[in-house]
């Protein structure tokens, strides 16, 4: 049997192809993993004061419902919508002239009474002259004479008692604002009917001081009777000597202070929270404005404690391992070294408080934190710490006027 024969170069390149020989050049293999490029930062220090955010409401102090109360057609409109008045200025005048004639008849029908209260006590006083001499008259002559003039002194209280009260309804004719504040518009125009105690004019709102509300959870609440229990706040009057600070929808930071003149008795079983009230002042802001008007939503900061020093880094630089929180340091040698930390409040520019595991001044990855491994060289590119939104402003603290215009470091907010 004939064997087929193969060219030489055919059967070395399957040889080659099958690996069989080691023909060629050595397979490359892959060139250890190049440290990778990450940014760092340094920890920041600084004060904060932990505090708890919540969304409040702006309201008057005084607020007035202005009702007619008496019923009668409006003949004079009084004031100009939107315009700030005085206690005492006239708002709405209703037609007099019913009321006025009532007042007039009855005020006939004293001067009448008085007349016969007069006569019936002159004849009275003249029976018990009579009466002085024996036989002269009888006891009950002297008992009806008696009878009539304090039936006529009786008449007379009550029509004195009727007077005062026409009187009254006449002077309710004119409304009259009971405070000083900002009116609103006419409900009600020139000729139109109102009915006694129904019908609403027009309200009135007080404009400086104003309060502020908000609802606070009871969680706050224990913290700050912890205080007062420990010593670490005093008491003015029935609350707490607590201030706290208010913040506009248009505004970056806390810059009005507010201090707390009433706390409710109870704690909402539905909501778990309990109503604080502040007062703030509310100066003009130009001829007939102000600042803040009864209405307005605002976000609340409440201080608990005083400023103390921590460190913070940006949220980036935080990981999660197991439900535990680490970051990277990383040393002299460039190598990243895992720690674990427990985290604080987060501030208002996005950094978060770390209350144990860093230092002022360490340098911790913020980019590319998912390349890192423990213990493994990085190669470190030196960035300002990593913040979000603008720049906060100072927040004032208790007995000081806000300042504007200076970045500071915020206060914290507690975290829920």
């Amino acid at each position: 049997m004939k064997q087929l024969a193969l060219p030489g170069t055919l059967l070395a390149g399957l040889f080659c192809g099958l690996g069989f020989l080691g023909c060629g050049k050595p397979p490359v293999l892959p060139a250890p993993d190049a440290a990778p490029a990450v940014s760092i930062s340094q920890v920041i220090g600084r004060q904060v004061t932990d505090s708890v955010d919540f969304t409040g409401r702006v309201d008057a102090v005084n607020y007035v419902d202005i009702k007619a109360r008496v019923t009668g057609y409006i003949t004079s409109t009084k004031f100009k919508e939107g315009d700030l008045v005085k206690q005492g200025a006239l708002l709405f005048e209703i037609d007099q002239r019913p009321f006025k004639s009532k007042l007039d008849d009855v005020q006939s029908q004293l001067v009448l009474q008085k007349a016969k209260y007069k006569l019936a006590k002159a004849d009275n006083l003249r029976a018990k002259e009579v009466g002085k001499t024996p036989g002269a008259i009888s006891v009950q002559e002297l008992d009806k004479y008696q009878a009539a003039e304090e039936e006529a002194e009786a008449a007379v209280k009550a029509v004195k008692a009727g007077n005062e009260i026409h009187e009254l309804n006449l002077e309710f004719c004119k409304v009259i604002a009971p405070i000083d504040g900002k009116i609103s518009r006419y409900y009600f125009t020139l000729g139109n009917l109102v009915n006694a105690d129904q019908t609403l004019l027009t309200t009135l709102v007080s404009q400086d001081p104003i309060y502020v509300y908000f609802d606070a959870d009871e969680r706050t609440l224990l913290r700050v009777k912890r205080m007062v229990q420990d010593g670490n706040l005093s008491f003015s009057g029935n609350h707490p000597d607590l201030t706290f600070l208010v913040s506009l929808q248009d505004e970056n930071d806390f810059r009005h202070i507010a201090r707390v003149n009433f706390i409710n008795n109870k704690i909402d079983p539905l909501t778990g929270t309990i109503t604080i009230r502040g007062e703030i002042e509310n100066p003009p802001i130009g001829a007939t404005g102000r600042l803040f008007v009864p209405g307005m939503f605002c976000r609340v900061r409440l201080p608990l404690g005083s400023p103390r020093p921590v460190t913070l880094v940006a949220e980036k630089a935080i990981g999660t391992d197991q439900g535990n929180k680490f970051v990277y340091v990383v040393g002299d040698d460039n190598k990243a070294i895992s720690r674990r930390v427990t985290l604080g409040a987060t501030q208002p520019d996005g950094l978060r408080v770390v209350e144990t595991g860093l230092k002022a001044g360490e340098k911790v990855v913020v980019t590319g934190i998912q390349m890192v491994r423990q213990g493994e060289p990085v190669t470190p590119v030196e960035v300002a710490m990593p913040t979000i939104g603008p720049a906060i402003l100072p927040t004032p603290q208790p007995g000081t006027k806000p300042v504007s215009g200076t970045p500071a470091p915020p206060a914290g907010t507690d975290k829920k």
